[in-house]
């Protein structure tokens, strides 16, 4: 039989995946589907690109389906790329090559899929250089590191006729799905609010300092984008999470999973007209920069898409209102006229009437849904199948980013300045009861809000379609960064 070419396979595959886009269309591919063909002239080739963690996830979920094969596994810390390479080995029966340097991967033509799941500072810059040498791209959450970096993979996912997929997995879940239907068609009324949570216990990461570099990490790659500065960190790995110039908070972090869920819920695809955000890092000092507590309220005309991370309950003596709310810790609450609907997980969740009785429950799925949708879109070409489109994984991103550029233009104030401050808005959201719950939190902890008062940010009005601030510099300069040659994400029409 005459070998056929990679590409050539993908565009035959578009009319033997026929069945598949139309189910893809209509809802998510089950977990359980049917295994695809093992034939190694059939086998879509695959590169994750950082695998210290959720990487790893990809590799597991990819490697689940037959008809995929590891051909790179490529981290910019040789000892974790060895390793994970090993574990691949023994799952597929066949060790990948290892790369520390993306650019050897992207070069490979045998290469059809790029997965990503580096620090955040790198989501943007992998996936458009994977697009530009035609590859598809599954990028992780946040997938951007600022609001323009989103925009641009977009640009580059279009220009290059590309798939790309953003790792919000909860859109693959049949649970999810069948909730936020309920809720775009009335199932509580109209929505007022949209409340996402992200109530996730965080450590200090312990004091500044000036901590070496690991000997098996190329610190130049590792860098990239950002400017080659100092390790300020105890830990290297992951706790770059709590550092501007890599990660963004929780916020974007775990909460980038609750933002897309609240803002596809309320069925708005454009970013938010007004944005305020507030809190601070409280109850240690360490190596962190990004807010450890935080509000952040954005408005969609009649309704509000809110946002609370707290990240200091550690006791369990302390009650249970400073851990949960509504009996949900990480998760999103939909407040109708007629009733709420709480989802506790990526896929579970129920719905209650006014009076708080359980009328409708939700439930189902895994992230094998997603990663099923992904390879499927890839084969039929069709990137309308997608559930996680990348356009939709920027603009969540972006609702995390101009959050946090509210509160990085903020400045300290006492807890009545800043009610006085939030109740000037025009919001359906009730500013004073969230606020108190903010501050109860903190006063359990034996957090001093009269020492250490609270940031609130400036109230940003935005052009959400133009995805610009409305007359404030500041805000402008920071949707986007200096970047470091030669790792400079393009400007816009540029990709």
């Amino acid at each position: 039989m005459t070998m056929k070419s990679r590409r050539q396979f993908l565009e035959e595959s578009m009319l033997a995946s026929a069945a598949a886009v139309a189910a893809t269309a209509a809802g998510p591919l089950m977990a359980d589907e049917p295994k695809q063909s093992k034939s190694p002239n059939e086998k879509l080739r695959v590169a994750t690109i950082g695998v210290n963690g959720r990487g790893m996830s990809h590799v597991g979920g990819l490697l689940n389906r037959d008809d995929v094969e590891y051909a790179y596994i490529c981290d910019c810390d040789s000892s974790v790329a060895e390793n994970r390479a090993k574990q691949v080995a023994d799952k597929q029966g066949k060790k990948p090559l290892i790369a520390t340097d993306l650019r050897k991967v992207l070069d490979d033509d045998s290469v059809d899929i790029i997965t990503i799941a580096t620090p955040n500072h790198w989501h943007a810059l992998g996936a458009i250089w994977a697009l530009q040498a035609g590859k598809d791209v599954y990028v992780e959450k946040p997938v951007s590191h600022n609001v323009s970096e989103g925009r641009r993979i977009v640009e580059a996912a279009e220009k290059y006729n590309q798939i790309c997929q953003a790792g919000t997995q909860s859109r693959s879940n049949p649970g999810m799905q069948a909730a936020i239907k309920f809720v775009q068609d009335g199932g509580v009324g109209k929505v007022k609010v949209a409340r996402g949570l992200c109530y996730k216990p965080r450590p200090s990461i312990g004091p500044v300092g000036d901590y070496k570099v690991p000997e098996s990490v190329d610190y130049d790659l590792w860098a990239g984008p950002a400017q080659l500065g100092p390790v300020t960190r105890k830990k290297f790995h992951y706790d770059w999470h709590w550092q501007w110039p890599y990660g963004n908070g929780d916020l974007g972090n775990q909460g980038i999973h609750q933002m897309d869920l609240a803002r596809w819920g309320l069925g708005v695809d454009e970013l938010s007209s007004q944005v305020i955000s507030y809190g601070g890092r409280y109850g240690y000092e360490d190596a962190g920069t990004t807010p450890n507590t935080q509000v952040i309220i954005h408005g969609y005309g009649d309704a509000a898409l809110v946002f609370e991370v707290r990240g200091l309950v550690y006791d369990k003596s302390l009650p249970a209102s400073s851990k949960k709310y509504m009996d949900s810790s990480i998760g999103v609450i939909f407040e109708g006229t007629d009733g709420y609907v709480v989802m506790t997980s990526y896929h579970s969740g129920a719905a209650f009437d006014k009076d708080g009785k359980k009328f409708k429950e939700f439930s189902g799925g895994g992230d094998q849904y997603h990663y099923n949708n992904f390879v499927e879109a890839v084969r039929s070409r069709n990137a309308d199948s997608l559930n996680g489109h990348i356009l939709e994984g920027h603009l969540s991103s972006a609702l995390c980013h101009t959050g946090n550029i509210s509160y990085q233009l903020g400045e300290s104030v006492s807890v009545g300045e800043c009610l006085e401050r939030l109740d000037a808005l025009e919001t359906t959201e009730n500013v004073k009861a969230t606020l108190d719950r903010f501050t109860e939190h903190l006063k359990d902890n034996k957090v001093d809000l009269v020492k250490d008062k609270i940031q609130i940010g400036p109230n940003l009005k935005m052009d959400g379609k133009a995805e610009t601030f409305i007359g404030n510099d500041a805000a402008n300069a920071k949707l986007t960064r200096d970047y470091r040659k030669p790792y400079e994400v393009p400007a816009a029409g540029k990709v």
